[in-house]
C-alpha cells in the first residue's frame, strides 16, 4: 500500500505516536508499504515554524528520514489537478494532497474527516 500522511499525522508520528491508531502504526511501520510525505506537507510544517505555531526540535527533514518516510515531490499535474476537485474543502494544503493522492493512487493517512467528500482513499488516524 501507498500512504500519504497528512500534516497532523506526520506530526503525531515524530512527537505524540500514542496519539495515532494502531492500525495506523502498524500501517505505516509495515516496510511493505511506502509512506510519502508531500513537500506541501513540509511547507505548511514550515510555515507554521516561522510564524512561532509549531516547535519541531532538530531537523524536520533529518526526521522524516529516520522513519523511512519518503518526500513526494509536487508536480504541475498536481498542481493542475486542484482545479478539477470540488471545492468541499478550502486549506490549499489538503486540496494539494488530495489531488496528489488521486493522481498518484495514494491511500491519505488523516484525522481530518473533510477528505472524506473526496474521491480518494482513506486511512482515518
Amino acid at each position: 500500500m501507498r500512504l500519504l500522511l497528512d500534516s497532523q499525522v506526520v506530526l503525531w508520528s515524530l512527537q505524540r505516536p500514542e496519539r495515532l491508531p494502531a492500525k495506523v502504526v502498524a500501517a505505516i511501520t509495515d516496510p511493505v508499504n511506502s509512506v510519502d510525505v508531500s513537500v506541501a506537507t513540509l511547507w505548511e510544517l514550515a510555515i507554521k515554524q516561522s510564524i512561532g505555531k509549531l516547535t519541531v526540535d532538530g531537523d524536520l527533514r533529518e526526521h522524516l528520514k529516520l522513519q523511512a518516510f519518503s518526500e513526494l515531490p509536487v508536480l504541475g499535474d498536481h498542481a493542475l489537478a486542484v482545479r478539477d476537485l470540488p471545492a468541499h474543502h478550502r486549506d490549499p494544503f489538503d486540496r494539494l494532497l488530495i489531488a496528489q493522492a488521486r493522481c498518484e493512487g495514494l491511500t491519505i493517512v488523516t484525522s481530518d474527516r473533510g477528505f472524506a467528500a473526496y474521491d480518494v482513499p482513506i486511512m482515518p488516524a
